[in-house]
């Protein structure tokens, strides 16, 4: 029906008869010359329909906002003084000749000119679809996923499908569960990842394996959280930690030089315990430059409780931030900034302005000023680097409360004081702890899958809470791009694993029974990491949250304002699969 994209024309066809189709993006009368805005996928060009031909001209005039047209004409150079540089087809216009309506368009119920609801954008999203950034978006991320497909398939990887109905695996997550009608009472679950089955593909000798693939988890919802969502999952055998982190940092530096040309340089490592000590996270964003820094043993002896308590406990923590600038902050933004760390759990956040580091304490200015010695202050202020014009923001409680709270008090006044420095700052994270304590019992941090570094079974049955997991973590500005780990490949390790778990055999073997049998006949070592491909594309085009990326996302609710969904099963439906609803009693 065309000849040619809207966006795609320039000033190399002036003189050419083009034919195009598209929407109405925007309809101007200048007294008896019409012109028309007209938009496809590509992009929008403008068409001039003058009285020389009536009766095209008439028809041009019955044009609205998304009437979907075919027309004709001719490619002419716009008027010297006329030119859009803004436009990719800002230097020609066309000369329309012909024009068809092929359908009309109802009275739009989004405003483009201004913000609508997400509400409203996701009920009438083949609209919302229509806006230019939106389609950029989606066009992008089936660039990112096709360069995402080269560069694997080059390196010897397999795009290998796995089951969507199956048995639970164990992300931490609820599962979305689908009742079974031929096995009446029994239900498949989607998977969270395909983490056993890529694992089985290892064992079945497929070498490489890869898979952009759907997951589903049942969990509450946030801007980068969707109940459906989509994994770059990757696997491989007979490579260690530094394998797959080399063929991972390759894929992801070619893809943002392919489509930003933008080179990310060689990442930086950095330990678990080092980014929770210098940033409060697991994933720190390195363009901000403020760093935690520890200063209980300065402390101990102070008569301020607040912080010789803490600093006398094994598990408490005293630790400062230096803000450049700080000391002009209010008394009101610093209240504000305490209720803040008290959504983490801390109690309060003592602070220590610096006015002037040569008139020694008669240039500081604190409220607990009067507890803390010359000497002291002296030291906090080396420790610290603070100079004129800087103030101290502390934290003094249990350290995994003092972390949290530091950790994003660091991202806000980063962010209040405009600190970031670079556009991309990538890196690895990794030696992460094997185990995590919570409600006095020792949860797997990543996977019970995951093996230890650089242990054997009878030395981690011994010492499980020192235990580092052989996994890694991506991370680019403060976001986890993707983690991975070299997994678990005999069965005496993996049976140590479950047995720290508290997952006896008989729980083990109904559960990962296959994966268990797997491991007795010659199972390879493996390793693998899956990056969320939602994250990356909503970090790579600057959209804020990960559903500006998805084509048919869900609310934070995880309903679907488009189609209704979720929304009551037909009776004859449940009765099949032997399902009764039960009203809650209110």
């Amino acid at each position: 029906m065309r000849t040619d994209y809207c966006g795609n024309i320039d000033s190399s066809y002036v003189g050419q008869e083009v034919t195009l189709c598209g929407w109405v993006n925007k309809r101007r009368d200048l007294g008896g010359v019409i012109f028309i805005d007209l938009r496809d996928r590509e992009g929008i060009v403008q068409v001039v329909f003058d009285p020389d031909l009536p009766d095209v001209l008439e028809v041009a005039n019955t044009l609205r906002s998304e009437f979907c047209v075919k027309l004709s004409g001719k490619v002419r150079a716009r008027p010297e003084g006329q030119i859009n540089k803004d436009m990719r087809t800002g230097e020609i216009e066309i000369f329309g000749t012909a024009l068809e309506v092929i359908n009309k368009s109802d009275v739009l119920p989004l405003d483009w000119n201004q913000e609508n609801s997400e509400e409203q954008r996701l009920r009438y999203r083949y609209l919302d679809l229509r806006r230019p950034v939106m389609s950029q978006r989606l066009q992008f991320r089936a660039k990112v996923t096709a360069a995402v497909r080269r560069y694997l398939e080059d390196d010897g990887f397999l795009d290998i499908e796995t089951p969507i109905l199956t048995k639970a695996t164990p992300e931490g997550a609820r599962d979305y569960l689908v009742p079974s009608r031929t096995h009446k009472g029994e239900f498949f679950a989607l998977p969270q990842s395909p983490q056993l089955f890529k694992q089985l593909l290892m064992m079945s000798g497929m070498d490489r394996y890869y898979q952009i693939v759907k997951c589903f988890r049942d969990e509450d919802l946030r801007a980068d959280r969707q109940p459906e969502f989509t994994q770059i999952d990757l696997e491989t055998t007979f490579l260690d930690a530094d394998g797959v982190m080399a063929i991972t940092e390759g894929m992801i530096r070619n893809l943002f030089k392919t489509m930003l040309d933008v080179d990310l340089g060689d990442f930086p490592r950095m330990t678990y315990a080092d980014a929770m000590r210098r940033y409060g996270s697991d994933k720190p964003d390195l363009r901000n430059p403020l760093e935690l820094v520890d200063v209980a043993d300065l402390l101990k002896d102070v008569e301020f409780k607040v912080f010789s308590g803490p600093a006398n406990d094994d598990k408490g923590r005293v630790a400062v931030i230096r803000v450049p600038g700080g000391a002009s902050l209010s008394r009101k933004q610093l209240d504000e900034y305490t209720k803040f760390v008290g959504i983490y759990g801390a109690k309060g956040m003592a602070w220590l302005k610096v006015n002037d580091t040569a008139a020694g304490q008669d240039g500081l200015q604190s409220p607990i000023l009067k507890f803390l010695s010359a000497d002291i202050t002296d030291a906090l202020l080396e420790r610290s680097g603070a100079q004129d014009g800087d103030i101290l923001l502390f934290g003094a409680d249990n350290a995994n409360v003092v972390t949290e709270a530091l950790g994003a008090l660091r991202l806000k006044v980063g962010e209040d004081f405009d600190l970031l420095e670079g556009e991309w700052k990538p890196l690895w994270v990794v030696d992460f702890p094997m185990f995590e304590e919570a409600d006095g019992a020792l949860h797997a941090l990543h996977h019970p899958f995951t093996a230890p570094r650089d242990m054997t079974a009878e030395e981690l049955k011994a010492d499980p809470v020192n235990a580092l997991s052989d996994a890694y973590d991506m991370v680019l500005n403060g976001v986890e791009l993707g983690g991975g780990s070299v997994r678990i490949h005999d069965q005496a390790m993996q049976s140590a694993v479950f047995s720290i778990l508290g997952i006896n055999e008989e729980e083990a073997e109904n559960k990962f029974g296959f994966l268990l049998d797997a491991l007795r006949f010659g199972a390879p070592p493996h390793a693998g990491l899956a990056f969320g491909l939602d994250r990356l594309v909503m970090l790579m085009t600057g959209a804020s949250s990960i559903r500006d990326v998805m084509a048919f996302p869900k609310t934070t609710t995880a309903a679907c304002p488009l189609t209704s969904a979720p929304s009551p099963a037909n009776p004859q439906q449940l009765e099949d699969l032997a399902i009764a609803t039960v009203k809650k009693s209110s």
